[in-house]
């Protein structure tokens, strides 16, 4: 199921897609992830663990930025969908993300996958 789309060009540098793919809410960011657009991706997130979907799949291919802010929303979602049973998933990173988390550490703490469809089949 098709749960649409988040914010726009005109609101800002983020867009988030989401979508339901069998025991998996999938949400996927575009753009830039920072201080300014990470509530466009914590509500749709947030939305997914309160109507019970603690497996999420974020979809980091079009993901062109994060910072510690957006990192933090990553995070809190992680604990939230592990309390709940389940976990996040991260997909498809570009490079430039990628550092971020291996900077951090944060790599430690998620599953990540090379793609969606790698997150989706395990």
């Amino acid at each position: 199921m098709d749960r649409g789309t988040v914010g726009s060009a005109n609101r800002g540098r983020l867009r988030v897609e989401v979508r339901t793919e069998g025991p998996s809410e999938v949400v996927a960011p575009a753009g830039e992830l920072d201080h300014h657009t990470a509530e466009l991706l914590r509500a749709p997130l947030e939305d997914a663990l309160d109507q019970g979907r603690a497996r999420l799949v974020v979809d980091c291919s079009r993901l062109e930025f994060c910072d510690s802010t957006g990192l933090n929303v990553l995070l809190g979602a992680r604990l939230r969908a592990e309390a709940a049973g389940g976990g996040v998933h991260l997909a498809g990173m570009l490079p430039v993300v990628a550092r971020v988390f291996e900077i951090t550490g944060a790599e430690a703490v998620f599953t990540v996958h090379d793609s969606v469809e790698a997150a989706l089949a395990e």
